[in-house]
């Protein structure tokens, strides 16, 4: 015996074929392949193993003692993998997985609805799991594996991931109907300095490119408000406290008839939503697959 033979998957099963039919002919046939394959693998097998596994007569092929006492093991193999065969199947073939994503909260509120309903009525057996973090725990969720892939905005990813754009948004005023700026066809960052003004936080989302972008324009902005998410500074701004300045894509995701989203100008700032995933690291068919349904609800 060859104290290194390690039997192969097809010896396996032409094994099996052949204790169960005893007749190398229909093995064959189960299997198939031709009779003389059959023959080479139950010989390989044989060889490997240093013992006689069937008894060759006239009329069929007989098992012998160590064939009797290998079958149960050969079939609980066998099974195992074609369980794992399956297993494989079902998450190539979407009829079970998860997806795990990282993304705030701003964020989800109007990226995800429309694509986790449209995912969910095609793939019904595939978990979604939605991770919501703040923005500073974005990329340390995406490099730490404790997500597939993120949506968002890093503003430094730093070369330990990729980034793959899913839109392109802008900076934006929100006013009331009757607000000076709702009337205006075009409103550019000077317009601002003479409007009480609601955003985040300093350091909190767009908040550092609200504040270069200003101080650029030569704009010293009137905050009277600043909050941590942005449904908050709406609100604010259809109760008349001022405009409020967020990525206009947020804005007009609420679908507010008492608010104007105006894209603001001179300069128009650019804010690119992506898909974020750590270098290196394969997105399974499932994480694929929702990404798509993600680009076809936007």
């Amino acid at each position: 015996m060859n104290t290194n033979f390690s039997p192969t998957i097809r010896q396996l099963r032409a094994f099996l074929a052949v204790y169960q039919l005893r007749k190398l002919g229909a093995a064959a046939t189960r299997l198939f392949v031709t009779q003389s394959a059959v023959s080479m693998l139950i010989r390989q097998l044989e060889e490997g193993l240093g013992t006689r596994l069937f008894d060759r007569t006239t009329r069929a092929l007989k098992p012998t003692a160590a064939a009797e006492q290998m079958i149960s093991t050969v079939e609980r193999v066998l099974r195992d993998v074609d369980s794992l065969s399956a297993d494989f199947r079902e998450l190539a073939t979407l009829e079970r997985g998860r997806v795990t994503l990282a993304i705030t909260p701003t964020l989800a509120g109007f990226l995800l609805p429309d694509a986790l309903r449209a995912f969910g009525e095609q793939h019904p057996k595939v978990r979604v799991l939605v991770n919501d973090c703040a923005p500073d725990q974005f990329i340390s969720r995406i490099l730490g594996e404790h997500v597939d892939f993120g949506i968002g905005t890093p503003e430094r990813p730093g070369p330990e991931v990729e980034v793959q754009r899913l839109m392109r948004d802008h900076l934006a005023v929100v006013c009331r109907i009757d607000h000076p700026l709702a009337k205006a066809r075009v409103v550019r960052w000077s317009d601002l300095g003479r409007h009480p003004v609601i955003t985040v936080r300093p350091g909190y989302g767009v908040r550092p490119l609200i504040d270069g972008t200003a101080a650029d324009a030569g704009v010293t902005l009137d905050v009277v408000n600043e909050v941590s998410f942005l449904s908050t500074a709406l609100w604010m701004t259809a109760a008349g406290m001022g405009a409020s300045i967020m990525p206009s894509a947020f804005a007009r995701a609420e679908k507010n008839p008492m608010l104007v989203v105006k894209v603001l100008s001179a300069p128009r700032v650019a804010r690119d939503i992506c898909i974020v995933t750590k270098r290196g690291h394969s997105l399974s068919a499932a994480a694929r697959a929702f990404i798509e349904a993600l680009k076809q609800s936007l």
